[in-house]
């Protein structure tokens, strides 16, 4: 384990990523494949083994994201085993209750990040004092005092956030137009922190609408960004804003939050256009945007009419030409008639 001191926003930020890149890991498979193959069963049956080890992928979530925190905290092997384990255990995947165990659905992802907290502060606790004892000691701690914690909070973390998900879909229903436009800005602000919008959409089971706009904030973020940092950052990075994630901003977005008023605009827009359009999603796919090509394919698998013509001259108005249309538009406005931003804002450093 590394010697760095630890402080509660380092201990918290280790947590925070090893969850966003955990979550896209194992999520990721089955939001990109699980809807189109199963529109292909029919004439592919064999594409049940595909939906079989993406649904497995969905259920070893918790163990990802607890190996992915210890990686964070430069654990050792041992010690970041031990806590997937015990967050796997607090996650839910697992069900005790019958006569053999079986596996369903992801978990609940918030209730992960407090068992990998909790996980995670256990090993630092004990530290180097079990020496060589820790391959016999270290995993049953973490699994049953770590794991049994964690576990005994899932009811109460699982309730306050299936509350959560019943407000935003009551919400989604009495005003869609307000709600998509808020759901569009806040994934488009989250998307460049540690916070990981799979995640939380997945928390809350974010579905339909909510989802579709959902995803179209997180477009709004990796298109804006690219083109706001064009002039200043290589292709490759650019165009990685958007193919991969817009969270490589992220250190620019810490520095200077005003960067973000042209992708906060943009959401707004695409927003509304969730609405108008009923741009839907699954809790799987909503935070994903357009990597992958996640958030397209899995609205038209849902969209009613599936793949038609004017179904995917939607799909592509919505999430190709109207946020490279607007991020050009709203970029010019905080550059040239109203300059409180600059290119120089979103140079990043990458080799």
């Amino acid at each position: 384990m590394g010697t760095e001191t630890m402080t509660a926003k380092k201990f918290s930020m280790n947590v925070l990523n090893g969850l966003a890149i955990g979550t896209v890991l194992a999520l990721i498979p089955g939001a990109l494949l699980g809807e189109l193959f199963k529109a292909l069963l029919p004439i592919f049956p064999q594409g049940q083994f595909v939906l079989d080890v993406t649904s497995m992928s969905n259920s070893i979530l918790g163990l990802i994201v607890g190996v992915l925190i210890g990686y964070q905290f430069k654990f050792t092997p041992i010690q970041s085993a031990s806590l997937g384990l015990a967050v796997m255990v607090g996650g839910g995947a697992v069900d005790f209750s019958g006569d053999a165990l079986t596996m369903a659905g992801t978990g609940d992802v918030i209730n992960m990040m407090f068992t990998g907290a909790i996980g995670a502060g256990i090993i630092q606790l004990l530290g180097s004092r079990l020496k060589s004892y820790s391959i016999i000691l270290i995993p049953p701690i973490l699994l049953i005092v770590g794991g049994g914690l964690g576990y005994a909070l899932l009811p109460y973390v699982g309730h306050i956030t299936t509350l959560i998900g019943h407000f935003v879909s009551q919400l989604l229903t009495l005003q869609p137009i307000i709600m998509s436009v808020l759901l569009a800005i806040l994934f488009s602000i989250l998307i460049t922190t540690p916070i990981t919008t799979v995640g939380i959409a997945l928390a809350v089971s974010l579905a339909g609408i909510g989802s579709g706009a959902g995803n179209l904030g997180v477009v709004a973020a990796g298109f804006g960004l690219a083109i706001a940092g064009w002039r200043v950052n290589s292709v490759g990075t650019s165009l990685a804003h958007f193919i991969g994630s817009p969270k490589m901003s992220m250190p620019n977005v810490f520095a200077k939050p005003k960067i973000l008023l042209p992708v906060i605009c943009n959401a707004a827009v695409l927003g509304i256009l969730a609405a108008i359009f009923k741009i839907q999603g699954t809790p799987m796919s909503a935070g994903f945007g357009f990597s992958g090509l996640v958030g397209p394919v899995n609205h038209l698998n849902l969209a009613a009419g599936g793949w038609s013509v004017g179904n995917i001259f939607i799909t592509i108005l919505v999430f190709v030409v109207a946020p490279i249309g607007l991020g050009i538009f709203f970029n010019y406005l905080f550059t040239k008639i109203w300059p409180i931003i600059s290119p120089e804002d979103y140079k990043l450093d990458v080799e």
